[in-house]
This record gives structure tokens, C-alpha cells and sequence, in this order.
């Protein structure tokens, strides 16, 4: 095992990926992208065109997307938790909550992020508006969904929760979370609370001045 994971530690995916680096307690490498390290990102382009963080590289063999990563990682946990059930429902499950936070939170939170750092002309209200929408079903939906729950899919921290802390960070900064729905916001204090989550928050913080300004920077 020889793991460098090729990513930028303020970026909600990246950090999707380093939680599950160390939920499992895994020794890696991290060569940052857009940071200044040329030799990095040179590297980087040439192990994936589309440019999109992060990538694994296990020796010769590259991952890409978070939750590839997070599953490849499974075959190096040794004792650690699973991330996955080895139940075939459960893992469906896990699996649904991790395309949920991805698809429903983590992607209007970014869209919106994407518009504020565009020039005047290039702000798109509507865009902005749907997306905000989004976030307020998902948001919804989230806190019927955490009652009576510790974690997303149960009692376990899994892939899904991996996925939950980055993106219900950062979107609860653009588009708070209402105060009405108490379970996701207590879903999310507990997230912020786990111990491989505060490591990767407090890695971030020396970045978040690149954050579109305006919005509260609360943890």
C-alpha cells in the first residue's frame, strides 16, 4: 500500500475522501491541487484529464470520484469499522444516503458557491433560486429522516455520513439549515463532533478566506 491522494483539503469532495482516510486510520500522501504546487497538479492532469478532485493513486493503480475511493479503501481497514454494510440492504441503503448528500445538498451548495464567485454579469438568479429550493427539500426530507437516528443510515458512521459532513457543512453557510428542523441540524453538530471530521475541518481553516464572501463562516 502506497496511497497519495491528489486533492485540496477545502474542497467538500476531497474532504469526503480524507474522513474515510481517517476513519481507517490509513497513512497517505497528500499532494495539494490548486495550492501553488505545480509538480503536483502537472502529475495530477496526467493521471486524469477531467480534472476533477480527488484522485487516489495506490502505486501504479489511480481512483477517482469519492465514493470509489472510499470503497477501493475498504481492502485496507484492517480492524477498522466498514464504511459499507456487508448486508446487501443496508449497503443499498448507505449507498442511496451517499447519493442523496451528493446529489440533493453537496450540488445546489456548490452551485450557488459557483455564482457568487462569478463576474456581475455572469450571475444566474434562477439558477441560484432552484438550487435553494433544492436545499430547503432536502433539508426536509434530512430532518424526517434523523429521527430516532444517530447517523444517516443508523447506528454505524458510514460511507454515507462521509458524504453528509462535507456537504451539510458547507451548505448550512450558504443556505442555513432552518431552525425548525432540529434533527438535521443535531445530525450535523454530531458529524462536526466525530473525530476524523474535526481533523479535516481544522485542516481546511487556513482557507477559508477563498470561501465567496458573505456568508457565515460557523462550524
Amino acid at each position: 500500500m502506497n496511497l497519495t491522494l491528489y486533492a485540496h483539503p477545502f474542497s467538500s469532495y476531497c474532504q469526503k475522501a480524507i474522513i474515510a482516510l481517517y476513519e481507517h486510520g490509513l497513512p497517505f500522501t497528500l499532494k495539494r491541487i490548486n495550492d501553488g504546487d505545480a509538480g503536483a497538479e502537472e502529475e495530477f492532469a496526467g493521471r486524469w484529464p477531467m480534472l476533477h478532485m480527488p484522485l487516489l493513486a495506490d502505486g501504479t493503480r489511480d481512483v477517482m470520484e469519492a465514493t470509489i475511493i472510499i470503497e477501493y479503501l475498504e481492502r485496507y481497514r484492517g480492524t477498522a469499522p466498514s464504511l459499507l454494510p456487508g448486508d446487501g440492504d443496508r449497503a443499498l441503503d448507505v449507498r442511496f444516503l451517499d447519493r442523496f448528500f451528493d446529489n440533493y445538498v453537496m450540488t445546489p451548495m456548490q452551485r450557488i458557491v459557483y455564482d457568487a464567485i462569478r463576474p456581475p454579469e455572469q450571475h444566474d438568479a434562477r439558477g441560484v433560486a432552484d438550487a435553494r429550493a433544492l436545499l430547503d427539500r432536502a433539508y426536509a426530507w434530512l430532518d424526517a429522516h434523523m429521527a430516532g437516528r444517530h447517523w444517516a443510515a443508523g447506528a454505524d458512521f458510514t460511507l454515507a455520513d462521509c458524504a453528509a459532513a462535507p456537504s451539510l457543512f458547507y451548505a448550512d453557510w450558504v443556505h442555513p439549515i432552518p431552525a425548525r428542523h432540529a434533527h438535521a441540524r443535531a445530525y450535523r453538530a454530531r458529524l462536526l463532533a466525530r473525530p476524523s471530521v474535526q481533523r479535516a475541518v481544522n485542516e481546511a481553516r487556513p482557507y477559508r478566506h477563498l470561501f465567496p464572501p458573505g456568508a457565515p463562516e460557523r462550524d
